[in-house]
Formats: structure tokens, C-alpha cells, sequence
């Protein structure tokens, strides 16, 4: 594939990044990632946003120009000769000294990545899939809020936990915090509905303050769904009436299987989508112009 690095496209297979790099060396980046609809990238001013937000925090002096970053994604989509894409923007801190400098990152690397989108599964839309619950708990966040950072080793090691589960090929995983609240998936936020009202954990828990999660929630206001966030147990999680996981390439997906670490399968509501679920997907459908797929 060929990809852009500073703004220059290139093979991937040629494209390095100093050693030095911080990015390498502490982990100290940020990323997002988002699909392109009818070669339009979706919600990507807020992507943005939060970046530009995420590099403030982080002393990176990077602040990304929307109109540039599109020109970029539709060059890409071009060379790669695809129609629609995953997408990856990343932003690395870049080469500084060995060690923990205290000033500003004035050389940062961007990085913009490319693949075809994963085969979308109509029928995971339909009658939903499984969320295997985890063992392993979700780490504490960088700053007061998580960032979308390179420091993965949480999600990793959780996705490796997840392959042990044999019963649970195709599931999600989903974190608890220390304390033992709903947290959010390996790759999703995390909603859940009972009695008519939507709910879906707070970002005090640690979360990654999702995109799709933000458009969820303005779509639920839009449609006088009431939504809450707060603190909430696994056992709130079993007796739900729907379940569901969203993020920027997934969308919204229903989950109508839960599974604990022993293997207990236990049905959300019908087992079926739910039909606020239902709704949301063609909301989001609409939005994106998908409606047909």
C-alpha cells in the first residue's frame, strides 16, 4: 500500500521513523482512526478536534488542517485505487533526546495510514454478536481522560486474553475498571438499554471518549431517546433489555450473547437486535448516506 508520511506518499514498505523518535521510544503519539463513505471521511472534523486537543495536552505542536487532511485521504484513496478505506492518522511526537525532555515537541511525525475496509457481516447487524467478558482490567488513563494514544499494551494483552476463550470466536472483549464497573470493549464504547432508557458508562471510568460514542449520544438526544452515564456493574449488563458496542469502523453492532470468563453464555433480552439498536443503525446509516449497505 502506499501511505503518507509528512505528507508525501510513499510504499509503506520504505517509509522509517528515527530511532529516537518518542513516539518509538515512550510510546508518546496519538492516533485516529476512521472509514471513508463514498470516498468522504465520516465525523472527521471531530476526529480532528480531538486530536488537536490530544497534541495541546501533550505539548505536540501539530494542529491539523481539515481541508489539507482530506486532499491527503483522497489522494490516497486514489493511488491505492480504492473507493472507500480504513483510515489511520497518526500523530508521533518525534526525535528528541534520550530521555524525558520538559519542553515542547516541535518536529512531530504524521503518518496517515490506509486499508480496504474488513467485509462488512450483514448478519452481525441482524441477530448481533457476542461480548466476552474479561479478566483482565482497564488501566488507568493517561490524564484526567484517556487519549487515543500508542500506548496499547492494555488492549493487546486483553486481545490475547480474549483468544483463550475458545466459545468466543468473533466476541468482543470487554474491560471492567479496578473497581469493578463497565468499562468499554478491546475496540468499542460500550451502551446498554433497560427500560427505555439508553445508558452507557461515564467517561470517569477511564474510557476513551469515542467519536461514535459522542454521535451516538446526540443521535439518542435528537430522538428523545433519554441516555445516562454513570458508573454501572455487569449484573446491570445481564439484566438489560438491549446491548450494544459502536465505533468508527464497526458502526453500531448489537450484542445478543454475553459471556463471562468460565464460559456461562447468557442471552441479552430476545437475542436478538433490540430495536433502539435498530433505529440507531438507520440513523447512523442515514447519516453516513449508507443506507443500502
Amino acid at each position: 500500500m502506499i501511505i503518507s508520511m509528512n505528507g508525501t506518499l510513499v510504499d509503506e514498505q520504505q517509509a522509517v521513523v528515527s530511532v529516537y523518535d518518542h513516539g518509538f521510544l515512550y510510546g508518546l503519539g496519538l492516533f485516529e482512526t476512521f472509514r471513508t463513505y463514498s470516498t468522504k471521511p465520516f465525523l472527521l472534523q471531530q476526529h480532528l478536534e480531538r486530536l488537536s486537543a490530544s497534541c495541546r495536552e501533550l505539548s505536540i505542536q501539530y494542529a491539523p488542517q481539515e481541508d489539507r487532511i482530506r486532499e491527503l485521504i483522497q489522494q490516497l484513496l486514489t493511488v491505492n485505487e480504492l473507493q472507500d478505506a480504513y483510515i489511520r492518522l497518526t500523530v508521533s511526537a518525534g526525535k528528541d533526546i534520550l530521555g524525558l525532555p520538559s519542553g515542547d515537541y516541535v518536529q512531530p511525525t504524521e503518518i496517515m495510514y490506509i486499508k480496504p475496509l474488513p467485509p462488512k457481516d450483514e448478519k452481525a447487524y441482524q441477530i448481533g454478536k457476542a461480548l466476552q467478558l474479561l479478566k483482565l482490567s482497564r488501566n488507568t488513563p493517561e490524564g484526567i481522560y484517556r487519549f487515543k494514544s500508542l500506548h496499547y499494551m492494555n488492549n493487546i494483552l486483553a486481545k490475547r486474553e480474549l483468544q483463550n476463550y475458545s466459545w468466543a470466536q468473533g466476541a468482543e472483549g470487554l474491560f471492567l475498571t479496578d473497581e469493578g464497573y463497565l468499562a468499554e470493549g478491546i475496540v468499542s464504547n460500550l451502551f446498554f438499554v433497560k427500560n427505555s432508557v439508553c445508558y452507557t458508562p461515564s467517561l470517569d471510568t477511564g474510557i476513551l471518549p469515542g467519536i461514535t460514542r459522542a454521535f451516538v449520544l446526540k443521535v439518542l438526544q435528537h430522538i428523545q431517546v433519554p441516555a445516562e452515564e454513570g458508573l454501572y456493574t455487569w449484573e446491570d449488563l445481564v439484566q438489560a433489555d438491549e446491548v450494544f458496542i459502536v465505533n468508527s469502523i464497526q458502526e453500531i453492532t448489537p450484542i445478543s450473547t454475553l459471556y463471562t470468563p468460565t464460559g456461562t453464555s447468557l442471552h441479552v433480552g430476545q437475542a436478538r437486535t433490540g430495536p433502539l439498536a435498530n433505529r440507531l443503525i438507520s440513523e447512523y446509516r442515514r447519516h453516513t448516506g449508507s443506507e443500502t449497505g
